[in-house]
C-alpha cells in the first residue's frame, strides 16, 4: 500500500490490536491472521478508491474494524461504525482511543436504530446488497454511494437486488481478490418509488 509513514504505522499499530483481541474474541478467521493484509487490510483500503470527495461515511457491522477502521486511517472524513455486539463495539472504541481518531463515530446499534445523512455506506460480510439497501434506506440520500465488497456472489447478488431496487450499478473487481468483486450502487430506491 502506498500511503504515507504516519499512516503506515498506524495501519500497523491497527493490526497488532486486532491480532491480539483476536485471541480473546473471534474478530477474525484465525485461518486468515497469517495474511491479515492482504485479506482485510489491502482488501479493506481498496473501497477508497471509490470516494470521489470528502463525505459523511457508515459502515455497517464493523466488527473488527474493517472497512470503517482502515477508511477512517486514510482521511479525516467523518465515519460512523455500525456495530451492535457489545465487545466488538468496546474494541472499535479502544482502537478509536489507542490511534487518535476524533472523526470516528462508534455506534453500538444496528443500522435502523441510526439517524442523519451520509455520502458513503459500506459494509463486509454483513448482509446482501438487497438486505442493505433496505436497513440503510433512511440513512442515505440520492447521491450517497455504496461501496460493497462481495466475494463470488457479486454477480447473483446484484441481479437479485436489482429485482426490488433500482438505480446506477455496476461491478468492479476486486484489487485483492480475482474471484471477488465490489457492488457500486448510487441513486438507490425501492422499484415503484419515484
Amino acid at each position: 500500500m502506498d500511503v504515507p509513514r504516519e499512516t503506515s504505522e498506524r495501519l500497523e499499530q491497527f493490526v497488532a490490536l486486532v491480532v491480539a483481541e483476536n485471541e480473546r474474541q473471534n474478530l477474525v478467521a484465525p485461518a486468515s491472521i497469517r495474511d491479515i493484509w492482504a485479506r482485510h487490510v489491502e482488501d479493506s483500503a481498496q473501497l477508497f478508491r471509490f470516494r470521489s470527495k470528502p463525505g459523511r461515511w457508515l459502515d455497517i457491522g464493523s466488527g473488527a474494524g474493517f472497512p470503517g477502521i482502515v477508511l477512517a486511517l486514510l482521511s479525516d472524513d467523518p465515519i460512523t461504525l455500525a456495530e451492535p455486539r457489545r465487545l466488538r463495539a468496546d474494541f472499535l472504541e479502544t482502537i478509536k482511543q489507542a490511534l487518535g481518531l476524533g472523526h470516528v463515530t462508534i455506534a453500538r446499534s444496528k443500522a435502523s436504530a441510526l439517524t442523519g445523512r451520509f455520502d458513503y455506506v459500506t459494509a463486509r460480510a454483513v448482509a446482501s446488497a438487497s438486505q442493505l439497501f433496505a436497513m440503510t434506506a433512511h440513512l442515505v440520500h440520492g447521491g450517497t454511494l455504496f461501496i460493497l465488497p462481495k466475494g463470488r456472489s457479486a454477480q447473483s447478488e446484484l441481479a437479485a437486488a436489482q429485482a426490488a431496487w433500482q438505480g446506477v450499478f455496476r461491478l468492479e473487481q476486486s484489487l485483492t481478490s480475482d474471484e471477488a468483486a465490489i457492488i457500486v450502487a448510487q441513486h438507490v430506491r425501492r422499484r415503484g418509488n419515484r
